[in-house]
């Protein structure tokens, strides 16, 4: 049975922060492209950063570049999305995603099989 459970998700202050995780099972984790997504209250999907199966690539949407990192621990079955610099308009519940194939695309939900129960992310003064 596949699993994606997120976590590190939290409190922060402006300009603060935090470093979510996504812990995988149920399948061959490092054969697959994987994602972070993330939703505000009242808005849509927002695709907010995708890594290659092996990590040799890597997508960010414009509004984080420079402040998330995506990264992957095959040997830990783990994704990580390290956020600095946290602004307001990152508070969302953040998703990650597994990719069908060893890439990952953007924008584009059929193309993910399955889906980590959301952690929350909420930047305040």
């Amino acid at each position: 049975q596949v699993q994606l459970v997120e976590s590190g998700g939290g409190s922060a202050q402006p300009g603060g922060s935090l470093t979510l995780s996504c812990v995988a099972s149920g399948f061959t984790f490092s054969n697959h492209g994987m994602t972070w997504v993330r939703q505000a209250p009242g808005k849509g999907l927002e695709w907010v950063s995708g890594i290659y199966s092996d990590g040799s690539d890597t997508y960010y949407r414009d509004s984080v570049k420079g402040r998330f990192t995506i990264s992957r621990d095959n040997a830990k079955n783990t994704l990580y999305l390290q956020m600095n610099n946290l602004q307001p308009e990152d508070t969302a519940l953040y998703y990650c995603g597994k990719h069908s194939s060893d890439y990952y695309s953007i924008g584009v939900e059929k193309d993910y099989d399955a889906w980590g129960q959301g952690t929350l992310v909420a930047v305040a003064a």
